[in-house]
């Protein structure tokens, strides 16, 4: 009986390893298609764009495998989100994660999330080329009790500079409040539940090796308080980027270290332009 669970436990992640390979895949060649359907009917000259900016704003769809290690959880799955730049100073974003746990043996959708960014001034000086706020949401859409997700909400919202250093180098510095709800879940006694406040930062200096390899290095610290008890909370991300086709497709590399929880995220993935 215990080889015959091991064996159907084991079918079960590839079939959804296999079907987690197959979303991605279909994702990427639908919307390249898409995207070279769109260039074929609009046959008009185009200004390259410049992505290693975060406040240069681009309607896009991002795939990711994605891997997420710790001590009680590993993740695997893809995740997925869509960017839509209603004009140059206005984007919003629409994300999902679909995730399998391989300590569970559970699989399912991960929390959601949205984000609204307006670039409210470009150009201040030729060295502060944008300022920006922002709102972030997490939705608890995961299951907590599968690994899945975090059972609560959190709210972001703040304001990002974009300053130009050199040809090179670009800093995107910002803070915002940070708003996290109990968690809902019944596994959590309400007596530990507790709502957490304060402050999140982020750095992200961009580096451009050349017009088409940048990188992005964000340490993302966050300071929050429950119940008069402050944490902090050491975070950040490394991105690689490769711009294969210009103004079409970028690929990309990355790693997300939570070193207070020891959580490590590591993804690869494509970006395709619309």
């Amino acid at each position: 009986m215990n080889l015959f669970t091991t064996l159907r436990s084991t079918m079960d992640r590839f079939q959804f390893a296999h079907q987690l390979l197959a979303c991605f895949v279909f994702l990427i060649f639908n919307t390249w298609s898409l995207n070279a359907q769109t260039i074929a009917q609009v046959a008009k000259p185009t200004t390259q764009i410049d992505p290693s900016k975060p406040s240069n704003l681009y309607t896009q769809i991002n795939a990711n495998l994605e891997w997420q290690s710790s001590s009680s959880n590993n993740l695997y799955g893809v995740r997925a989100n869509v960017q839509y730049a209603f004009n140059p100073n206005n984007l919003f974003l629409f994300e999902v994660p679909l995730l399998y746990n391989s300590k569970g043996s559970a699989s399912g959708l991960g929390d959601l999330r949205l984000r609204y960014f307006n670039v409210v001034k470009r150009n201040v000086s030729p060295s502060l080329i944008a300022v920006a706020p922002f709102l972030d949401i997490s939705i608890p859409t995961g299951s907590f009790e599968k690994g899945l997700g975090s059972s609560s909400w959190s709210v972001a919202g703040g304001l990002v500079l974009g300053y130009v250093v050199s040809k090179q180098l670009a800093l995107f510095p910002g803070i915002s409040y940070v708003h996290q709800t109990k968690a809902q879940t019944n596994l959590i006694p309400d007596a530990l539940k507790t709502t957490s406040n304060g402050i999140g930062l982020q750095l992200n200096a961009s580096y451009s090796f050349n017009s088409s390899t940048f990188l992005f290095v964000n340490p993302t610290p966050s300071f929050l308080n429950s119940n008069g008890n402050w944490t902090t909370y050491w975070t950040g991300e490394l991105n690689f980027n490769k711009i294969v086709k210009p103004n079409k497709l970028k690929l990309n590399a990355y790693w997300g270290p939570n070193f207070t929880n020891k959580i490590h995220v590591y993804r690869i993935g494509a970006t395709v332009y619309l």
